[in-house]
């Protein structure tokens, strides 16, 4: 009984692991149609999101299962219930991903971003999709050093927020209302995908030491690279 539960947990983490990765491809695919305003990466990033929908249900069905079955505790019920928030995390990613799409789309054949933006936005898309991805490794691996990294670089994408909104108001730039409103929100976008990307990690850390993980701690002697 024991080794199907440990079973059902592994096969749990992997799931997970894939669904991250997949975000991570979203999320890839929808900044290169944004940038490029290529509207069939973009059309496959809205398609996608429905196979993330169903990547997290088959999770969660497994992890209520797991719950009923085998009434886990101390460790193995924090590792049930951290993948249901997990997934949701996953699911709410990819959504995002498919936001970016959507207003790429809905622009075509117009490009989204301003140019004035154009730097500040790639480095936002960039450093988003390294957190989704680092994540991925993070659950596979428990590597905690690493989910401290994502936590710590997320400062990088919040400032570079904090960048787009001197854009917005920078009287030399004048951009129309649509581009204003539209840069607001893929900002706003990656910015979240770094917030959930920690939201991951955490998990993780309080999977491996019981507590929530700080990056800030001697323990996980971190250098911010």
């Amino acid at each position: 009984m024991r080794n199907a539960f440990n079973s059902d947990l592994s096969q749990m983490r992997a799931n997970l692991v894939t669904m991250c990765r997949t975000v991570a491809e979203s999320v890839r695919e929808a900044s290169e149609a944004l940038f490029a305003q290529d509207l069939e990466k973009a059309e496959r990033v809205i398609l996608a999101d429905q196979e993330i929908d169903e990547m997290q249900i088959a999770i969660d069905e497994l992890a209520v299962e797991l719950l009923a079955r085998q009434h886990p505790v101390a460790t193995d019920l924090r590792s049930v219930v951290s993948a249901l928030r997990m997934s949701a995390s996953l699911e709410r990613m990819g959504d995002l991903a498919e936001h970016i799409a959507l207003t790429t789309r809905r622009r075509y054949p117009e490009q989204v971003i301003a140019p004035c933006a154009q730097d500040t936005v790639r480095q936002m898309a960039a450093l988003a999709l390294r957190a989704v991805e680092d994540a991925a490794q993070v659950i596979e691996t428990r590597d905690l050093k690493l989910a401290a990294l994502v936590t710590t670089r997320d400062e990088e994408l919040d400032a570079l927020r904090q960048d787009v909104f001197k854009l917005l108001y920078a009287e030399e730039n004048a951009l129309s209302v649509q581009d204003a409103v539209d840069l607001t929100l893929i900002a706003r976008f990656y910015e979240r995908l770094g917030d959930h990307a920690v939201s991951l990690v955490r998990r993780i850390g309080f999977l491996v030491t019981g507590s929530t993980l700080d990056p800030h701690s001697p323990a996980t002697e971190v250098e911010v690279i």
